[in-house]
């Protein structure tokens, strides 16, 4: 009885191991199955997420810019004017554009988060147009001369250091702060360029208050000893100012740009976060009235001086003589976006209409680059 019983357990247990055999043959085959599907041509692939194009605009969206304060600004806690202060900004202060909600810019600067009002900020603007070309040679060799004569303690120097490695860009690029409502039309001229197989080359936006005054020392001390330099920046009816401004310059208010213009001759798609745009692989800049930041008459566009702050007194100027095709080209991108053009500089365009009494005066470097890779809303 006992071997009867013996016999029995052996058998179940033999069973049970066949079981679990049979369970694991089958288990493998249907894995195999599985994964042979998984690989199948038939087997449509996870789909992946294409970029965003933004078609009008700038070419990547403000998330993640780097922005800076031109004035002394206080960071609330609420999007409006009344709410606690969380932070103060000093002129030149730099800070990550999170989102902006009306004419606020939610920022972090310091590890700390608030709501700023963007009238008086500059944006970096390879962080929202990188498809133009920026060339901004006071950063590296200044190209400014007068009369092709050499500055002393200018020309060749490096005037001031904004060239510095972009996480957003994923290379080096320069800083070129402008005030947020001027980098809006330069978006425009820039696409409307592209259209037209051109791009706009940006030798300089913002330049420090120092480095103002230290071109126009050094160029006064230059035409006290040359004649001919004298007589080329103050010949009738032109006068020194007209070419480098002995006060306070657009350039230090963030509403100037000094730019030319280049075919282009090769392009990709480049993306950068979750957005694509046109990147510019070659190009070649067209021949000039003069060479950039030429400090004489030789480059002055119209014939006779016209009120800088005037919007629409340029429309009836006349061009001088040496004004050429790409120059006329360079100015209707320009001024068709909202741009007024300077009557003694063939490059000099400024933004009129940021032209208010809260405008800052420059009294700072630019030093940080807080840019951040742009991720597209998921809402």
């Amino acid at each position: 009885m006992k071997k009867i019983k013996m016999e029995i357990m052996l058998f179940i247990s033999l069973m049970g191991v066949f079981a679990l055999f049979f369970f694991i043959l089958t288990l493998h085959q249907y894995m195999e199955i599985d994964r042979s599907k998984i690989f199948s041509q038939d087997v449509d692939p996870l789909p992946m997420k294409k970029p965003t194009v933004l078609e009008s605009g700038f070419e990547l969206p403000v998330e993640g810019a780097t922005g800076y304060a031109s004035i002394s600004l206080n960071v609330r806690e609420n999007v409006d004017d009344f709410s606690n202060v969380v932070l103060q900004l000093n002129p030149g202060d730099g800070f990550v554009i999170l989102e902006e909600t009306g004419d606020f810019w939610k920022i972090r600067r310091l590890n700390q988060e608030g709501y700023v009002r963007h009238k008086n900020c500059l944006i970096n603007l390879p962080d929202v147009m990188p498809s133009i070309i920026y060339n901004i040679s006071n950063s590296k060799a200044s190209l400014m001369k007068s009369l092709g004569k050499n500055i002393p303690n200018i020309t060749g120097q490096k005037l001031y250091d904004v060239y510095d490695f972009n996480e957003r860009l994923n290379r080096e690029e320069y800083a070129v702060p402008v005030l947020y409502s001027m980098a809006k039309k330069i978006a425009v001229a820039q696409r409307k360029a592209l259209e037209n197989k051109n791009t706009l080359v940006i030798y300089e936006a913002f330049r420090p208050a120092d480095v103002q005054k230290a071109v126009v020392s050094n160029l006064m001390n230059l035409a006290s000893q040359d004649m001919e330099v004298k007589e080329g920046i103050s010949r009738s009816p032109w006068s020194t100012t007209w070419f480098i401004n002995t006060g306070v310059s657009n350039h230090q208010k963030g509403l100037a740009i000094d730019v030319s213009l280049a075919k282009v001759i090769d392009t990709s798609k480049d993306q950068i976060g979750d957005y694509e745009y046109q990147k510019i692989e070659e190009y070649e800049e067209y021949e000039m009235p003069t060479p950039m930041h030429e400090l004489s008459v030789l480059a002055v566009r119209f014939t006779v001086p016209i009120s800088s702050a005037s919007k629409t007194a340029w429309q009836t100027a006349t061009f001088t003589d040496s004004m050429n095709t790409p120059a006329k080209e360079l100015q209707t991108y320009c001024t068709d976006a909202g741009l007024t053009p300077l009557a003694s500089e063939w490059w000099h365009y400024n933004d009129l209409d940021s032209v208010s009494e809260e405008n800052g005066t420059g009294n700072f470097y630019i030093t940080e680059i807080y840019s951040q890779v742009p991720k597209r809303s998921e809402s």
